[in-house]
């Protein structure tokens, strides 16, 4: 396509009868075949040819043409050159590639044709422009190779500078699933690769809903190209000091990655001064799966941050601390030291009110300043946004001041040592107005007494207006024309300007210029002097203006790494407060997280829940698994009960306790958790041709072969999608294998609506039974929302029918058949039982052992029995006093007796 895009606009024949313009359109345009040329002509971006008809309907503009009435008729559609940014960003949003050309000499100076040239290309992972961004996310884009026999990526994000870069060790089929893992965490808007890669026969497809997939000459991704390209970025002789020694691929997609933005941004990339390895091992694991399941930055149900964790914990105050939030929730720590860390710095902004409230009221006036350096850097940064700067860098003498006596040593290392930035602060007060206009045409951006020269070419032109002021008075007194007046436009310059009834009285040196319908214009020799003066002066004015603005940009340019250090610090010390403030508010309290393999929270929330319950009271659980208890929960109860948000609830705070952040709980004990696994909820894949049972089981299976002892795993009715035996046999299978894990038992909760799921806790030492607890009134029930230990006899699936407006016929039939199924007359297929009409058939083969349908059903089956026998299986008889185990042995007879009043 790329070929044949040249090859049209290279053709002779097509340019023999364009005008200078059009040709010069054309030689740009054959340098971008792929993109939308936007060519500045004046104050207007106009598209033209194939351009302009895909863009007019793409931005609902008017498609006008060009030479109508000839025979070279030229579609064309345009915008004022005001509007780039948010056309581009449309046109981005629609997949478009767009090379943005300007007028590159000034048009007064240009002799002949005015010079023009492509400054950027923009496309979905290019975009830079903080207002067409989300100030609280990373706008990455990446990049994947091969090479050495190995696979790597890296990532980027082009608005702030972050560069990283991660490889794996072969390109196995593990390995092209680890890749495509690694990828999707970072959610990039835009993958780059060599266009030789064999991506599209791998991960590519199923990236390719999300991301915009971008082939490139494959030399760019070559490892020795790469390796040059890096170390000119960074001005080193060797990526050793990186940690890239041995890993080819991440040099061949980092290096690769870096040209692709050189070559799109054809601007100096300051802001880009390291690259760091990319370590997936160094945080708790959260595959896409997870993290859509527990909603950490999306709503299931909306799709909006509100209702996510992220927006539940978020009390940051400034734009880098909002990402840097992002980026502690969807890679929590696995070292110890570091989460303390943390865990100190926020304990003692808890402890101090006043502390915390002044940090926070500091970091309020602290602007975006990994997006403002970001444009400085570019050459589009305006002359608000390095006021914005400045102010930024002037919140930070305050900043430290209020924490110097802070003892945590989180903080007393961001602080020691840190660059405030005082000269580049002092030199933007210095030249800057206080409140500049946004673009330099309106002039006064530059601070007087900045420059001598511009001082006395603004008094001149000051000067110059009192001049004309003078002189109207002057000339009415000596002609005696009182209507007189003297004007100026852009036509005509300064004039004279008499009435039609005083024309007599015009002196004779004055020079008629024009005519007009009540009077008329004059000029004189005086009056054209100084408008030559005034005009030049006010030319000279924008001219200077413009070039030391420039400079003051560059001069800014050159601090980035500088500036970085100090965006990276209020981002953090941003996120320390915010998270003290929601544990002061929340209630929040300092986890234990140690290295065990127990998970004990005591009295936990769901911090989304309970913010959503709008004053009513949230019902705690406690939660206790490894260690010293069980590790495998099996949770019964009704729909509605809350299975599910218990279940997100314990990896909930599990994951803030690794973050490093107080939970919402009583107390919490957490033992390092390498991963998280949660499979909640029913969804298909209907672009990859699966169907839900598909999608449940391919995550299933996922599981099983990643979870280790220290994994969490939460899984909620699985099975459900298939026939209720296939169900019940998987669902019975999947416990089975987490209890018999080589290296372990992780910790594990299932929910469940197969109640024979509970005879597990009775055969395997490693289960116990968990259930929601149910009020009884009558028919009517009450959801108490509360885990209690011991199985669930039943699921309260026709009360919640009807609460949910089941229509009350379909209700009394349900209840009907249910009984009909408890009492064995009916199969789980709905239909009467053979049995009943031979019973001399006999017993019926079951999952789990004969069942005669007219003999009660077996003791050893009951849950209520399993739960007893379980207790007297693990009852420690040495340790027990008799007194206790007559108490015991009163209680197992009161649980009996209830099953025979069943």
């Amino acid at each position: 396509e790329r070929q044949a895009c040249r090859l049209l606009y290279s053709a002779p024949t097509m340019g023999a009868a364009l005008t200078p313009m059009l040709r010069q359109y054309k030689a740009l345009k054959r340098d971008n075949p792929d993109a939308i040329l936007l060519f500045r002509m004046g104050d207007f971006y106009e598209m033209f040819y194939e351009d302009a008809q895909r863009a007019s309907g793409l931005l609902e503009l008017t498609l006008t043409a060009r030479g109508k009435g000839t025979d070279n008729v030229v579609p064309m559609c345009g915008f004022p050159y005001h509007q780039l940014e948010p056309y581009t960003a449309r046109l981005v949003r629609a997949e478009q590639r767009v090379a943005i050309c300007d007028q590159v000499e000034d048009p007064k100076q240009a002799t002949g044709l005015v010079r023009r040239e492509v400054v950027r290309v923009v496309t979905p992972g290019t975009v830079t422009d903080p207002d067409q961004l989300d100030a609280t996310a990373n706008a990455w884009i990446a990049s994947v190779a091969e090479s050495a026999g190995r696979l790597g990526a890296a990532f980027l994000d082009l608005s702030t500078g972050e560069f990283l870069a991660w490889d794996c060790h072969e390109p196995t089929e593990t390995g092209w699933n680890l890749l495509t893992e690694r990828v999707r965490a970072f959610a990039p808007r835009e993958i780059v690769h060599a266009a030789g890669f064999a991506w599209n026969d791998r991960g590519g497809p199923s990236l390719r809903e999300t991301a915009m997939l971008t082939p490139v000459d494959d030399y760019m991704f070559n490892r020795d190209h790469g390796h040059d390209q890096l170390k000119r970025q960074f001005n080193v002789d060797s990526l050793d000091g990186y940690g890239f020694r041995g890993r080819p691929a991440a040099i061949a997609a980092a290096g690769g990655l870096l040209q692709y933005a050189q070559d799109t941004q054809k601007c100096s990339l300051a802001h880009i001064h390291e690259l760091l390895l990319h370590d997936p091992s160094d945080a708790l694991m959260l595959d896409e799966t997870t993290r859509r399941n527990l909603e950490l930055e999306r709503s299931i149900r909306t799709g909006d941050r509100r209702g996510s964790l992220l927006h539940a914990i978020d009390r940051t105050v400034t734009p880098a601390g909002a990402r840097l939030l992002r980026r502690f929730l969807l890679a929590p720590l696995l070292n110890l030291d570091r989460i303390g860390a943390r865990q100190d710095a926020i304990a003692e902004m808890v402890a101090a009110p006043v502390l915390r409230e002044d940090v926070r009221e500091c970091l309020k006036g602290v602007f975006d300043i990994e997006r403002l350096l970001t444009k400085t850097v570019s050459g589009s940064a305006n002359p608000r946004d390095l006021v914005a700067l400045r102010h930024s860098l002037g919140r930070l003498p305050e900043l430290v001041e209020t924490l110097a006596s802070s003892r945590a040593e989180l903080i007393r290392d961001t602080l020691d040592g840190l660059d405030l930035c005082d000269d580049v602060r002092q030199r933007l007060a210095t030249a800057l107005a206080d409140d500049p206009p946004v673009t330099l045409r309106e002039g006064g951006a530059i601070r007087d007494g900045f420059n001598a020269e511009l001082d006395e070419l603004r008094s001149i032109r000051t000067d110059g207006r009192s001049f004309i002021s003078a002189l109207e008075s002057t000339e009415r007194e000596r002609t005696k024309i009182a209507s007189l007046k003297v004007r100026f436009n852009k036509v005509f310059g300064y004039y004279i300007e008499v009435s039609k009834t005083n024309l007599h009285l015009v002196p004779e040196h004055y020079h008629r210029k024009q005519t007009i319908a009540n009077g008329e214009r004059f000029i004189t020799p005086e009056l054209k002097e100084h408008e030559a003066k005034v005009l030049n002066a006010q030319e000279r004015i924008e001219s200077l203006e413009l070039t030391l603005f420039a400079a003051l940009r560059e001069e800014t340019a050159a601090q980035a790494q500088r500036l970085r250090a100090v965006a990276r610090a209020t981002a953090l010390l941003d996120v320390l407060a915010g998270l003290a403030d929601i544990a002061v508010s929340e209630d929040y309290q300092r986890p234990r997280v140690r290295d065990t393999n127990a998970l004990v929270i005591r009295g936990g929330r769901h911090p989304v829940v309970e913010q959503s319950l709008a004053g009513q009271h949230f019902v705690p659980n406690d939660t206790l698994l490894g260690g010293d208890h069980r590790s495998i929960g099996i949770l019964t109860g009704p729909n509605m009960g809350g299975k599910s948000t218990y279940l997100r609830q314990v990896a909930v705070i599990t994951l803030l306790a690794q973050t490093g952040s107080f939970v919402p709980a009583e107390e919490a004990d957490i033992g390092i958790v390498d991963r998280i696994f949660c499979r909640v909820g029913a969804s298909d894949s209907l672009s990859e041709g699966q169907s839900t049972f598909m999608v449940e089981m391919t995550e299933t299976a996922n599981i099983l072969h990643h979870a280790t002892r220290r994994s969490l795993v939460l899984l909620d009715e699985i099975g459900r999608g298939t026939s209720t035996f296939d169900g019940l046999s998987i669902a019975w299978a999947v416990v089975e294998h987490l209890h018999a894990v080589e290296a372990g038992v992780p910790r594990t909760l299932f929910a469940t609506h197969y109640h024979e799921l509970t005879e597990l806790a009775v055969e395997l030492d490693s289960v116990m039974n968990l259930h929601m607890a149910v009020r009884e009134r009558g028919n009517d029930v009450v959801f108490l929302h509360r885990v209690d230990a011991g199985p669930s006899d039943r699921s309260y699936g026709i009360h919640v029918a009807r609460l949910a407006g089941v229509p009350p016929g379909v209700v009394r039939r349900a209840a009907e058949i249910l009984a009909n199924l408890e009492r064995g007359e009916y199969g789980r297929d709905g239909l009467p039982r053979r049995a009943h009409a031979n019973k001399g058939a006999g017993a019926q083969p079951t999952l789990f052992g004969m069942f005669d349908p007219e003999e009660p059903k077996p003791r050893a089956q009951d849950p209520v029995i399993a739960e007893v026998l379980s207790e007297i299986r693990e009852a420690d008889t040495d340790e027990v006093t008799p007194l206790q185990a007559l108490n015991r042995l009163v209680a197992w007879k009161r649980q009996l007796r209830g099953t025979e009043d069943r």
